[in-house]
């Protein structure tokens, strides 16, 4: 792997003015926390394979278990896992429950991920 410089100043100055100002915008802890947890959730393979599926259709366990040659149990564990992070719903009918994506902010985190990747 290539090692990569990075640039310091050679005269140490702190600008107090840019600095408050910055310190003043950043969020609160309690919300940097939560956040890194939120792409946290994307730092997992199999996580990302579902949301990508998803992206593509609501599936029951058992389809998503097939289409990503996996158990239903490693499956509903990854679920629960999105689910609790508010990254996917799910709905019943009858005796199948049906997965989707929360909502077009995920759509739109999985796509912008892609396309920063390839470009």
């Amino acid at each position: 792997m290539e090692r990569i410089e990075v640039e310091h100043c050679d005269y140490i100055h702190v600008h107090k003015d840019t600095v408050d100002k910055v310190k003043s915008c950043l969020p609160a802890e309690e919300e940097l926390t939560e956040l890194a947890g939120f792409f946290k959730v994307f730092g997992d393979v199999t996580r990302i394979k579902i949301l990508c599926v998803l992206l593509q259709s609501e599936m029951c366990v058992c389809d998503l278990a097939q289409t990503l040659n996996m158990t239903q149990s490693a499956i509903s564990h990854q679920l629960r896992m999105l689910k609790q992070m508010k990254l996917v719903t799910n709905r019943r009918e009858g005796k199948t429950v049906f997965y989707s994506l929360a909502d077009g902010h995920i759509k739109t985190i999985v796509n912008q991920g892609m396309e920063h990747i390839r470009e």
